[in-house]
């Protein structure tokens, strides 16, 4: 019995490293523009969002913890009234930098969504972006 104890608890402390962080309602609204133009977008700031991308010695999982970050971007950016993020580098020790931006009607063409399904017609700009549980 103590040594099952002793192998759950660990897995239980690595699941437990997502349980607080879910998508606003507001958050629900804005993109992310991973490699679209958001030069015609007005800039509202940037924001860095960080989450634990290891527990003691053991690496969380790294598309969990991307989209962790996208969550918390997508977050902060609906605080600011933003509709729009974009990635302004590549995450390192769990903490990423974002763009927010308010682009209104204007669609922003996206060539690359990780973790989004791929659409049904195969036309580029059509997908959308969930964080997985």
């Amino acid at each position: 019995m103590r040594k099952t104890l002793l192998l759950l608890v660990p897995v239980l402390l690595l699941s437990a490293c997502s349980w607080g962080i879910t998508m606003d309602d507001a958050a629900k609204n804005v993109r992310t523009a991973w490699s679209g133009d958001v030069s015609s977008c007005r800039e509202l700031g940037k924001v860095t969002v960080s989450v634990m991308d290891h527990v003691g010695p053991v690496d969380r999982n790294a598309i969990t913890v991307r989209d962790e970050l996208e969550v918390l971007a997508r977050n902060q950016a609906a605080q600011m009234h933003a509709d729009t993020i974009k990635p302004l580098a590549e995450p390192a020790d769990g903490s990423q930098p974002w763009g927010a931006y308010q682009c209104g009607a204007h669609q922003i063409p996206s060539t690359h969504t990780p973790n989004a399904p791929a659409s049904p017609s195969g036309a580029p700009g059509n997908a959308q972006t969930f964080p997985v549980h």
